[in-house]
């Protein structure tokens, strides 16, 4: 399951690719526009600027662009670098494979191989959507909200 971490990553990822190319936007902005806790919202903001996602910049006018366009940037990748695998289980995941311990063949297990299938389904939707893909999504659900993308 996507955690509120996940979700309001991807929030303030389509927030900031609004953004005109040399505009920054502040936390408190982030947090106020999306309902979310500035506390928590600072921290995820880190972990995306270390993930090469975010730049940042201190000062005055200072605040949190991308770091590249949001049609580079995908939903996959933002779920990743704050909640981890996209695996439901871990002896389904990719990238942080480990079996159980209840299993005594993770070849013939038929939960293993349901979850590497919902694995596969969900990584396709959100590795081929961009964070572009959901300001547009976003503009045709509140068209007075001009979206720079």
């Amino acid at each position: 399951m996507l955690t509120n971490k996940g979700k309001y990553g991807i929030k303030a990822m389509i927030h900031l690719a609004g953004l005109d190319a040399d505009e920054t936007a502040q936390i408190a902005e982030i947090a106020q526009r999306n309902n979310i806790s500035k506390k928590f919202l600072d921290a995820i903001l880190l972990d995306l600027r270390n993930a090469g996602m975010l730049r940042s910049k201190k000062g005055p006018g200072g605040g949190y662009a991308l770091a590249k366009p949001a049609r580079a940037i995908t939903v996959g990748a933002v779920i990743r670098a704050l909640d981890g695998p996209i695996a439901p289980i871990e002896c389904a995941s990719q990238s942080a494979f480990r079996p159980c311990q209840d299993c005594d063949d993770i070849e013939a297990c038929v939960v293993r191989s349901l979850m590497r299938e919902a694995r596969d389904a969900i990584a396709a939707v959100v590795d081929n959507t961009t964070i572009a893909d959901l300001v547009s999504r976003a503009a045709a659900y509140k068209p007075e909200i001009d979206f720079a993308i």
